[in-house]
């Protein structure tokens, strides 16, 4: 009889920024049982207890979380099956019912991947769990039982929404035409529903069965051509979307222009009114230089994330936000605004930040794309290398840490002389003309990620594209 440590240990899968993730050949039926039998070990939940399940639209996503259920029923507990819905809204339901749950998902990464994410009854797992799930021994039976999927619950979908529309007031987003970018987003559906619901005039555009993954850190050219033709053509006043579990968000203004990510979570977090902010070492310092909260940066992925929120919240801060380059935004307190009240969500969420920047628009009487132009003058942009070895990614990083010469070689041409250099995550290297270069190797898929900030958003951009050209030819000559 085999045992979970040996199935994982064994299995090219892998705890990434956000889950177990890898190729779905390497998902199969028996590493999914050994997987759920681990985190429930781990977490002893109460014998006889439910445990809430979702999947995204991703083709293999039935089959996965079929495999899930059949281990949750052989351990002795209940599936709360919720269907198909954005991960913070599995997670939102799982902590408001003191539930652990599992998110079949695999983010934004390629089609030919996914992944298992893991809560707690208190939250998000972190790495010491992820740890004691692989350390975990637990004995499989022979013959794995039947993976059947029990009718939806949907709760938690419900739930989600009520959650929008108790903290917004009615009618937020009347008078907004707004472009709905469906693709195959596990939110599509809901998002249309709240919006509809809060006020606003929704457009559907290109909705499709067939599973694209979208990275709200590298925007594919065509994504960003045809954001600003669907404005053009409809007069839209933003165009909204997400990745494909909805814990990232994609918005662009009344142009079609995509908002940055970290950009959306700064004018997040002051519409908040939130005090202290935990974010990557990523994100935009612009965080730091508008002079509104106290910031903590961490090392990238939701966890680092959530740690740093706790760190903040147990040194009296009472409004303590997170959120990523990505855009995914956290709560960790308990927020107040104008009598209303919005509880605490510490995991990515795709669906606030949006609305929240949505209502400041309106309630400014300015276009979307004036909200940025109150903040200090900074500008990133990222894009990354597919198909390039973790292996590669770090002897790379090793090399430029280790050698200033090695650094001058590679962009001393193109950014100057170094000025401080941050091994939090990855490499970020600051420069003398005020730049900032940030490699890292994805932490979900075999990629080198580039990114850059600078004083002008074509120079951000620029500075990636030549980054990224001479690391491709680093590649090719290795």
């Amino acid at each position: 009889m085999k045992n979970s440590r040996e199935i994982i240990a064994l299995s090219p899968i892998s705890f990434g920024t956000s889950g177990a993730r890898g190729l779905v050949t390497d998902l199969n039926a028996e590493v999914c049982f050994a997987y759920t039998l681990a985190f429930l070990h781990s977490i002893a939940p109460s014998p006889g207890s439910r445990m809430a399940l979702g999947m995204d639209l991703r083709p293999s996503s039935p089959a996965i979380a079929g495999a899930c259920a059949a281990a949750i029923h052989y351990a002795g507990f209940q599936v709360d099956f919720c269907g198909i819905l954005p991960t913070p809204a599995l997670a939102f339901y799982a902590l408001e019912q003191q539930i652990p749950a599992l998110m079949i998902t695999g983010s934004h990464i390629p089609f030919d991947r996914n992944g298992i994410k893991f809560y707690r009854p208190d939250g998000e797992i972190s790495k010491q769990d992820e740890v004691a799930i692989g350390a975990a021994e637990v004995r499989l039976p022979d013959v794995l039982p039947d993976a059947v999927l029990p009718e939806i619950d949907p709760s938690a979908y419900q739930g989600f929404i009520d959650r929008y529309r108790q903290f917004f007031p009615p009618q937020q987003l009347a008078g907004l035409r707004l472009g709905l970018y469906e693709h195959s987003s596990v939110a599509r559906d809901l998002l249309r529903e709240l919006l509809q619901a809060l006020g606003a005039e929704v457009i559907s555009i290109e909705r499709t069965d067939r599973f694209m993954p979208i990275d709200t850190e590298a925007v594919s050219e065509r994504d960003t051509a045809m954001a600003k033709q669907w404005a053009a053509r409809y007069g839209f006043d933003a165009v909204l979307s997400t990745d494909g579990d909805a814990d990232r968000p994609l918005l662009g203004d009344q142009n079609g222009r995509w908002l940055r990510g970290d950009i959306v979570g700064i004018l997040c977090a002051q519409y908040l009114n939130a005090q202290a902010v935990a974010t990557p070492v990523s994100s935009n310092s612009a965080v730091e230089k508008c002079g509104d909260f106290a910031v903590l940066r961490t090392r990238i992925g939701s966890p680092y994330v959530i740690e740093g929120m706790e760190k903040l919240a147990g040194q009296g801060y009472n409004s303590v936000v997170g959120f990523e380059a990505n855009g995914g935004f956290l709560v960790a307190t308990e927020i107040r605004k104008q009598g209303r009240r919005l509880k605490p969500l510490p995991t990515r969420d795709a669906v606030l930040p949006m609305l929240v920047l949505l209502a400041m628009a309106k309630e400014r009487g300015v276009k979307l794309s004036e909200l940025p132009e109150s903040l200090p003058a900074r500008y990133t942009a990222s894009d990354r290398l597919a198909s390039f070895a973790p292996e590669k990614s770090r002897s790379l990083l090793y090399e430029l840490a280790a050698s200033q010469a090695a650094v001058s070689d590679l962009l001393g041409d193109l950014c100057g002389n170094v000025t401080a250099s941050d091994q939090t995550d990855g490499l970020r290297l600051s420069f003398e003309n005020g730049e900032i270069v940030h490699l890292r190797a994805s932490g979900n898929a075999p990629e080198l990620r580039c990114y850059a900030e600078a004083d002008t958003q074509m120079r951000a951009e620029e500075i990636v594209r030549a980054c990224l050209s001479r690391l491709a030819d680093y590649k090719s000559s290795q």
